[in-house]
Protein backbone atom coordinates (compact mmCIF):
# COMPACT_ATOMS: atom_id res chain seq x y z
CA UNK A 1 0.00 0.00 0.00
CA UNK A 2 1.26 3.42 -0.93
CA UNK A 3 2.41 5.66 1.59
CA UNK A 4 -0.46 8.58 2.07
CA UNK A 5 0.14 11.52 4.38
CA UNK A 6 -2.57 11.91 6.99
CA UNK A 7 -2.89 14.07 9.86
CA UNK A 8 -4.38 11.64 12.40
CA UNK A 9 -3.98 7.89 11.86
CA UNK A 10 -5.37 6.55 15.10
CA UNK A 11 -5.12 2.75 16.17
CA UNK A 12 -6.53 1.24 19.51
CA UNK A 13 -3.52 -1.68 20.25
CA UNK A 14 -1.86 -3.16 23.39
CA UNK A 15 2.31 -4.01 23.90
CA UNK A 16 1.44 -7.53 25.49
CA UNK A 17 -1.51 -9.86 26.27
CA UNK A 18 -1.49 -8.39 29.50
CA UNK A 19 -1.31 -5.13 28.98
CA UNK A 20 -4.84 -2.74 29.31
CA UNK A 21 -5.75 -1.13 25.39
CA UNK A 22 -3.83 1.99 24.61
CA UNK A 23 -4.98 4.78 22.37
CA UNK A 24 -2.06 5.63 19.63
CA UNK A 25 -1.52 7.92 16.57
CA UNK A 26 0.58 5.70 13.94
CA UNK A 27 3.28 7.83 11.58
CA UNK A 28 3.09 7.93 7.97
CA UNK A 29 5.49 5.70 7.06
CA UNK A 30 3.64 2.69 9.35
CA UNK A 31 6.36 1.95 11.83
CA UNK A 32 5.72 3.17 15.12
CA UNK A 33 2.65 4.42 16.86
CA UNK A 34 2.87 6.80 19.76
CA UNK A 35 0.27 6.57 22.68
CA UNK A 36 -2.29 9.07 22.89
CA UNK A 37 -2.94 10.38 26.74
CA UNK A 38 -6.15 11.36 28.24
CA UNK A 39 -8.54 9.37 25.96
CA UNK A 40 -9.41 5.97 27.82
CA UNK A 41 -10.70 5.10 24.32
CA UNK A 42 -11.80 5.69 20.89
CA UNK A 43 -15.68 6.44 21.89
CA UNK A 44 -14.01 8.75 24.45
CA UNK A 45 -11.62 10.43 21.90
CA UNK A 46 -14.28 10.69 19.40
CA UNK A 47 -17.39 11.90 21.73
CA UNK A 48 -14.53 14.84 22.27
CA UNK A 49 -13.92 15.96 19.30
CA UNK A 50 -16.59 15.32 17.30
CA UNK A 51 -15.15 17.83 14.28
CA UNK A 52 -11.21 16.83 15.01
CA UNK A 53 -8.91 19.69 13.05
CA UNK A 54 -5.91 18.45 11.35
CA UNK A 55 -3.80 20.28 13.68
CA UNK A 56 -5.15 19.56 16.72
CA UNK A 57 -1.97 18.17 18.70
CA UNK A 58 -2.62 15.46 21.64
CA UNK A 59 -0.61 15.19 24.23
CA UNK A 60 1.39 11.95 23.79
CA UNK A 61 3.41 9.36 25.45
CA UNK A 62 5.59 6.55 24.49
CA UNK A 63 6.43 5.63 21.36
CA UNK A 64 6.57 1.35 20.28
CA UNK A 65 7.54 -0.02 16.92
CA UNK A 66 3.88 -1.08 15.21
CA UNK A 67 5.47 -4.33 14.52
CA UNK A 68 6.14 -5.14 18.13
CA UNK A 69 1.95 -4.13 19.33
CA UNK A 70 -0.86 -6.18 19.02
CA UNK A 71 -3.72 -3.96 16.96
CA UNK A 72 -6.81 -4.02 18.07
CA UNK A 73 -10.24 -3.77 17.01
CA UNK A 74 -11.01 0.32 17.17
CA UNK A 75 -14.26 0.51 17.99
CA UNK A 76 -16.12 -3.05 19.95
CA UNK A 77 -19.02 -3.45 21.94
CA UNK A 78 -21.33 -1.94 19.85
CA UNK A 79 -23.60 -3.35 16.93
CA UNK A 80 -23.00 -2.13 13.54
CA UNK A 81 -25.10 -0.56 11.01
CA UNK A 82 -24.56 -2.12 7.45
CA UNK A 83 -26.09 -1.43 4.37
CA UNK A 84 -26.58 -4.16 1.83
CA UNK A 85 -26.63 -3.97 -1.97
CA UNK A 86 -25.22 -0.79 -2.27
CA UNK A 87 -23.07 -0.53 -5.62
CA UNK A 88 -24.68 -0.83 -8.93
CA UNK A 89 -22.88 -4.20 -10.18
CA UNK A 90 -22.68 -5.78 -6.49
CA UNK A 91 -26.35 -5.88 -6.55
CA UNK A 92 -26.89 -7.28 -9.95
CA UNK A 93 -24.49 -10.56 -8.62
CA UNK A 94 -26.66 -10.54 -5.78
CA UNK A 95 -29.34 -10.58 -7.44
CA UNK A 96 -28.39 -13.38 -10.30
CA UNK A 97 -27.05 -15.73 -7.49
CA UNK A 98 -29.68 -17.00 -6.43
CA UNK A 99 -28.92 -16.32 -2.62
CA UNK A 100 -31.39 -12.67 -2.72
CA UNK A 101 -34.62 -12.99 -1.19
CA UNK A 102 -34.56 -9.44 -0.07
CA UNK A 103 -36.15 -7.76 -3.52
CA UNK A 104 -37.53 -8.59 -6.26
CA UNK A 105 -35.81 -5.78 -8.18
CA UNK A 106 -32.08 -5.98 -8.77
CA UNK A 107 -31.40 -2.67 -7.11
CA UNK A 108 -33.24 -1.26 -4.31
CA UNK A 109 -34.84 1.55 -3.95
CA UNK A 110 -34.09 2.17 -0.80
CA UNK A 111 -31.32 1.45 1.71
CA UNK A 112 -31.11 -1.82 2.98
CA UNK A 113 -30.00 -1.54 6.64
CA UNK A 114 -29.34 -4.15 9.04
CA UNK A 115 -26.96 -5.12 12.07
CA UNK A 116 -24.39 -7.55 12.75
CA UNK A 117 -24.04 -8.53 16.59
CA UNK A 118 -21.29 -6.39 18.51
CA UNK A 119 -19.85 -9.97 19.44
CA UNK A 120 -18.97 -10.58 15.62
CA UNK A 121 -16.07 -7.77 15.99
CA UNK A 122 -12.57 -8.54 15.39
CA UNK A 123 -9.33 -6.87 15.21
CA UNK A 124 -7.02 -7.09 12.82
CA UNK A 125 -4.64 -10.15 12.50
CA UNK A 126 -7.38 -12.83 14.22
CA UNK A 127 -8.62 -15.53 12.24
CA UNK A 128 -11.92 -15.56 10.85
CA UNK A 129 -13.69 -18.93 12.35
CA UNK A 130 -15.74 -20.39 9.00
CA UNK A 131 -18.34 -22.02 11.51
CA UNK A 132 -18.18 -25.23 9.54
CA UNK A 133 -21.39 -26.27 11.84
CA UNK A 134 -23.45 -23.49 10.85
CA UNK A 135 -22.70 -22.75 7.36
CA UNK A 136 -21.17 -24.36 4.30
CA UNK A 137 -20.59 -20.75 2.62
CA UNK A 138 -18.61 -18.17 4.36
CA UNK A 139 -18.32 -15.23 2.11
CA UNK A 140 -16.17 -11.76 2.65
CA UNK A 141 -17.31 -8.30 1.64
CA UNK A 142 -14.78 -5.34 2.02
CA UNK A 143 -16.48 -2.20 2.96
CA UNK A 144 -15.64 1.45 3.66
CA UNK A 145 -17.67 2.49 7.26
CA UNK A 146 -18.62 5.72 8.20
CA UNK A 147 -17.78 6.98 11.93
CA UNK A 148 -19.99 9.08 13.50
CA UNK A 149 -19.05 11.81 15.81
CA UNK A 150 -21.48 13.42 17.11
CA UNK A 151 -25.72 11.96 18.27
CA UNK A 152 -28.93 12.86 15.72
CA UNK A 153 -31.98 11.88 14.79
CA UNK A 154 -34.21 12.57 11.46
CA UNK A 155 -30.69 14.15 10.35
CA UNK A 156 -31.46 16.35 7.17
CA UNK A 157 -29.12 15.17 3.95
CA UNK A 158 -27.34 18.59 3.78
CA UNK A 159 -26.86 18.45 7.48
CA UNK A 160 -25.34 15.10 7.17
CA UNK A 161 -21.55 15.71 6.65
CA UNK A 162 -21.32 17.52 9.85
CA UNK A 163 -22.12 13.87 11.93
CA UNK A 164 -19.44 12.16 10.29
CA UNK A 165 -16.53 11.67 12.15
CA UNK A 166 -14.43 9.55 10.17
CA UNK A 167 -13.58 6.21 8.30
CA UNK A 168 -12.54 2.52 9.37
CA UNK A 169 -12.60 -0.53 7.25
CA UNK A 170 -14.94 -3.04 7.80
CA UNK A 171 -15.39 -7.01 6.28
CA UNK A 172 -18.84 -7.72 6.49
CA UNK A 173 -18.26 -11.68 6.56
CA UNK A 174 -21.62 -13.67 5.54
CA UNK A 175 -22.70 -17.01 5.67
CA UNK A 176 -24.61 -17.00 2.18
CA UNK A 177 -26.84 -19.81 2.77
CA UNK A 178 -28.32 -18.33 6.29
CA UNK A 179 -28.38 -15.40 4.39
CA UNK A 180 -30.89 -15.92 1.96
CA UNK A 181 -33.63 -17.69 4.17
CA UNK A 182 -34.84 -13.96 5.75
CA UNK A 183 -35.59 -15.68 8.72
CA UNK A 184 -32.11 -16.64 9.61
CA UNK A 185 -30.51 -13.54 8.01
CA UNK A 186 -29.60 -11.94 11.48
CA UNK A 187 -27.74 -15.06 12.69
CA UNK A 188 -25.66 -15.45 8.62
CA UNK A 189 -24.34 -11.81 9.61
CA UNK A 190 -23.65 -12.38 13.22
CA UNK A 191 -21.33 -15.12 13.87
CA UNK A 192 -18.51 -14.45 16.21
CA UNK A 193 -15.90 -13.43 14.26
CA UNK A 194 -17.80 -12.01 11.14
CA UNK A 195 -17.01 -8.68 11.67
CA UNK A 196 -13.36 -8.20 10.99
CA UNK A 197 -12.68 -4.54 11.77
CA UNK A 198 -9.53 -1.62 11.47
CA UNK A 199 -6.65 -1.02 11.31
CA UNK A 200 -7.25 2.46 11.41
CA UNK A 201 -9.68 4.68 11.96
CA UNK A 202 -8.75 8.14 10.17
CA UNK A 203 -10.88 11.11 10.70
CA UNK A 204 -12.81 13.25 7.73
CA UNK A 205 -10.62 15.86 7.96
CA UNK A 206 -7.80 13.62 6.43
CA UNK A 207 -10.11 12.13 4.17
CA UNK A 208 -12.05 12.86 0.35
CA UNK A 209 -14.92 10.38 0.44
CA UNK A 210 -15.19 10.93 -3.18
CA UNK A 211 -11.74 9.33 -3.79
CA UNK A 212 -11.33 6.50 -1.84
CA UNK A 213 -10.28 3.12 -3.27
CA UNK A 214 -10.96 -0.26 -1.74
CA UNK A 215 -9.14 -3.34 -3.10
CA UNK A 216 -10.06 -6.64 -1.31
CA UNK A 217 -7.75 -9.93 -2.11
CA UNK A 218 -7.97 -13.57 -1.38
CA UNK A 219 -4.86 -14.95 -0.91
CA UNK A 220 -2.93 -12.60 -3.10
CA UNK A 221 -6.30 -12.37 -5.49
CA UNK A 222 -7.72 -9.33 -6.67
CA UNK A 223 -10.95 -9.74 -6.40
CA UNK A 224 -13.02 -6.18 -5.26
CA UNK A 225 -11.60 -3.20 -6.83
CA UNK A 226 -13.97 -0.18 -6.60
CA UNK A 227 -13.96 3.67 -5.65
CA UNK A 228 -16.29 4.22 -2.85
CA UNK A 229 -17.73 6.89 -4.40
CA UNK A 230 -20.04 4.83 -6.73
CA UNK A 231 -22.35 3.90 -3.92
CA UNK A 232 -25.75 3.33 -4.87
CA UNK A 233 -27.05 5.50 -1.81
CA UNK A 234 -24.35 8.45 -1.14
CA UNK A 235 -23.36 8.65 2.61
CA UNK A 236 -25.82 11.74 3.27
CA UNK A 237 -28.37 9.68 2.48
CA UNK A 238 -27.23 6.68 4.89
CA UNK A 239 -26.58 8.89 7.73
CA UNK A 240 -30.31 10.36 7.27
CA UNK A 241 -31.73 6.83 7.07
CA UNK A 242 -30.10 5.47 9.78
CA UNK A 243 -31.50 8.24 11.93
CA UNK A 244 -35.02 8.46 10.58
CA UNK A 245 -36.34 7.40 14.37
CA UNK A 246 -33.54 6.44 15.56
CA UNK A 247 -30.66 8.13 17.36
CA UNK A 248 -27.17 7.68 15.84
CA UNK A 249 -24.38 8.07 18.36
CA UNK A 250 -20.98 8.82 18.78
CA UNK A 251 -18.65 6.15 17.55
CA UNK A 252 -21.23 4.40 15.58
CA UNK A 253 -20.16 2.45 12.65
CA UNK A 254 -22.20 2.46 9.20
CA UNK A 255 -20.86 0.00 6.83
CA UNK A 256 -21.88 1.01 3.28
CA UNK A 257 -21.77 -1.62 1.55
CA UNK A 258 -19.30 -4.00 -0.44
CA UNK A 259 -18.86 -3.54 -4.84
CA UNK A 260 -18.67 -6.23 -6.81
CA UNK A 261 -16.54 -9.21 -6.53
CA UNK A 262 -17.47 -11.39 -3.92
CA UNK A 263 -17.21 -14.63 -4.05
CA UNK A 264 -20.85 -15.71 -3.95
CA UNK A 265 -20.15 -13.88 -7.78
CA UNK A 266 -18.09 -16.32 -8.67
CA UNK A 267 -18.52 -19.54 -11.22
CA UNK A 268 -18.09 -21.46 -9.65
CA UNK A 269 -19.22 -19.94 -6.82
CA UNK A 270 -15.65 -19.59 -4.21
CA UNK A 271 -16.23 -19.55 -0.12
CA UNK A 272 -13.65 -18.73 2.21
CA UNK A 273 -11.53 -21.60 3.78
CA UNK A 274 -9.61 -23.11 6.15
CA UNK A 275 -5.79 -21.70 5.51
CA UNK A 276 -7.19 -18.36 3.41
CA UNK A 277 -6.04 -14.79 4.21
CA UNK A 278 -8.54 -12.01 3.33
CA UNK A 279 -6.40 -8.37 2.50
CA UNK A 280 -8.81 -5.50 2.31
CA UNK A 281 -7.27 -1.89 1.76
CA UNK A 282 -8.61 1.32 1.51
CA UNK A 283 -5.39 3.94 1.63
CA UNK A 284 -4.86 5.47 4.09
CA UNK A 285 -7.33 3.64 6.48
CA UNK A 286 -4.59 0.50 6.50
CA UNK A 287 -5.18 -3.29 5.32
CA UNK A 288 -7.17 -5.35 7.37
CA UNK A 289 -5.73 -8.76 6.98
CA UNK A 290 -7.51 -12.14 8.49
CA UNK A 291 -6.83 -15.22 7.99
CA UNK A 292 -9.61 -17.91 7.80
CA UNK A 293 -9.21 -20.86 10.06
CA UNK A 294 -11.83 -23.87 10.72
CA UNK A 295 -10.52 -24.20 14.35
CA UNK A 296 -12.85 -23.81 16.74
CA UNK A 297 -11.65 -20.33 18.61
CA UNK A 298 -12.74 -19.42 22.56
CA UNK A 299 -16.11 -18.04 23.16
CA UNK A 300 -15.80 -14.30 22.33
CA UNK A 301 -16.92 -11.98 24.96
CA UNK A 302 -17.04 -8.03 24.76
CA UNK A 303 -14.42 -7.94 27.67
CA UNK A 304 -12.21 -9.66 25.51
CA UNK A 305 -12.25 -7.62 21.99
Amino acid sequence: MATVPVSHRFVRYRRSPSDNARIGLVDNEELNVTEVLGHADLFKLIEAHPNLAADHQFTTGDVSPLKDVEILAPLPGRDVLCIGKNYIAHAAEFHKSGFDSSDKNEQPDFPVIFTKRATSIIGPGTPIYTHPNVTSSPDYEGELGVIIGKAGLAVPKEKAWDYIWGAVIVNDVTARERQRDHKQFYIGKSLDTFCPMGPYVVPSSSLSFDQLHLTTKVNGEVRQSQNTSELIFDVPTLIHTASMGISIQPGDIIATGTPVGVGMGMNPKVWLKDGDLVEISIPPLGTLRNPVTSTVPAVYSLSSQ
